[in-house]
């Protein structure tokens, strides 16, 4: 209790307060832009923790990190484009929403639910941080490998009306991901003898092509051809979620914390594979699965709690036993040890204040956010009143300034454009571009850990079927897909059967 109250006292003097709010809205601010992520709102922040207090310090990198996983989800809402690759699956149903006049209630329930799943995440590490971390840390490549697997299955679930149609997609996408030098062997692969693309492609600029490109092509068609579909401004309100509509969704949100505090807990897992495992969760057990895609509220719910309890579920490996599970926890843990805090179990015997001072951050950095958001709102809104061709201008620039400053490079902004009008012509062919996100955010998990698997193994292939977590996951993902085709051939039977009772 004395260290509990030695934290409060710390965290509640005016400089880490400042330090939480001034986070929290960077990081807001570089997730709601494509291209700018959080990890590059984090990387710009460690220098300025040099000169600060310890948990000063902590409390900016906590709050930038904290803020950039929600901030995601204001460009995916407003704009249909993604500001950070976990925010891919809230578009699938927040966009649809904005749309349809409901864009307040969209950012108003991501925020909502983000605090939810957030909170939920840090009381599960503070009670099981020791446990998970060993059940965590025993997952080896083939597990993460399963895993990965088990997270690629949802594809059934999220290609729409043709699951080949999906599977194509899912297939390109894992394709695009192998361009550029083997991460192994260093090995040129598919790069037709061009010096640029040894860097491959990135899977952030990849998702901003994808998702800006052709919204920006529909709207220069249209405005061209006096078609311009834009949100009337009557329809734009400000409107916040009842405690009805959070009421219904309490248990979704319950189940979704579950998935993404446990995701979040093994290294090398992360956001992306949580908020989509989440959204096929919520659409799997809907009792009214065909509003998916559409604007149906599950659809923001499911993947936001999933991706803010993650990172909870980060910080146990990452507090207990010093392993990042991302970029984005390396760089915090970086600055941990930049102010003598040696992440591992003997943080928890000599740093017993500062881990408490943690947990009181965590909490500060999820109030203030849902402060911000929830005034910030009656702004976000607005968005929707400028006109679409403008707003596409602005989306141009946005875009080719977030695609350059990934990695710095010409050739991404290329990417993007080549990426884009691919994905273009994809849709108009009628293949979804969701499964491709899926193999883009997956692929280069699921090489890394299979081969590392085989290596490990000696090219045994044992070493996946003998390990009981592996086959729980594969079983999973079999489960899946039967289930899948299962029911798409008893929606086909029933419609058949319509049909003839109708004719």
């Amino acid at each position: 209790m004395d260290f509990f109250l030695a934290a409060l006292t710390e965290t509640l003097q005016v400089q880490v307060i400042g330090a939480v709010v001034l986070g929290s809205l960077i990081g807001l601010i570089f997730g709601s832009i494509p291209g700018l992520t959080f990890t590059v709102a984090l990387a710009l922040a460690l220098p300025l923790t040099f000169g600060m207090d310890t948990t000063a310090a902590i409390a900016l990198l906590l709050g930038t990190y904290i803020g950039g996983m929600t901030g995601g989800s204001v460009s995916a809402i407003l704009l249909g484009i993604p500001g950070t690759p976990s925010a891919a699956a809230t578009l699938l149903d927040g966009y649809p929403m904005a749309r349809n006049g409901q864009a307040s209630i969209a950012l108003g329930m991501a925020v909502i639910v983000s605090v939810f799943g957030g909170l939920f995440s840090l009381a599960a590490m503070v009670i099981s941080v020791d446990l998970v971390s060993r059940v965590a840390v025993s997952f080896g490549p083939a597990e993460i490998f399963a895993l990965v697997v088990f997270g690629l299955s949802t594809i059934c679930g999220l290609a729409g009306r043709s699951i080949l149609r999906g599977v194509i997609g899912g297939i390109l996408g894992l394709m695009a991901m192998t361009i550029g030098l083997d991460p192994l062997d260093g090995v040129q692969r598919m790069t037709f003898g061009t010096t640029s693309m040894l860097q491959g492609i990135n899977m952030l600029v990849a998702i901003i092509g994808l998702f800006a490109v052709p919204f920006i092509v529909q709207v220069f068609e249209e405005h061209r051809n006096g078609a311009i579909a834009r949100v009337e401004t009557s329809r734009v309100r400000m409107e916040l979620p009842s405690w009805r509509m959070l009421r219904q969704n309490f248990w979704l949100m319950m189940r979704c914390s579950v998935i993404g505090t446990g995701i979040g807990a093994i290294p090398g897992a992360g956001g992306p594979i949580a908020s989509f495992i989440a959204y096929d969760h919520a659409r799997r057990f809907s009792p009214h699965p065909e509003r998916f895609g559409k604007g149906a509220v599950e659809g923001v719910v499911a993947p936001e709690t999933a991706n803010n309890a993650v990172t909870g579920g980060t910080m146990i490996p990452l507090l207990s036993l010093g392993i990042p599970g991302d970029p984005a926890t390396a760089i915090v843990l970086a600055g941990l040890a930049i102010h003598g805090i040696v992440a591992g179990p003997a943080m928890f015997m000599s740093h017993q204040t500062d881990v408490y001072s943690i947990y009181i951050v965590i909490v500060f950095a999820y109030l203030a956010l849902l402060a911000m958001q929830l005034v910030g709102i009656r702004l976000f809104v607005h968005v929707l009143r400028v006109p679409p061709q403008l707003m596409a201008v602005i989306i141009i620039v946005l875009c080719g300034i977030g695609a350059f400053t990934v990695r710095n490079s010409v050739f991404d902004i290329y990417t993007m454009a080549v990426v884009g009008g691919l994905a273009w012509a994809l849709m108009k062919a009628e293949i979804p571009v969701t499964p491709i996100i899926l193999g883009l955010v997956l692929g280069p998990t699921l090489e890394s850990e299979f081969r590392t698997a085989m290596n490990l193994s000696g090219g045994s292939y044992a070493i996946f079927y003998t390990s009981p977590t592996a086959l729980f996951f594969f079983g999973l993902a079999a489960l899946v897909v039967v289930l899948q085709f299962s029911g798409g051939i008893f929606r086909k039977s029933t419609k058949t059967t319509v049909e003839t009772s109708n004719a």
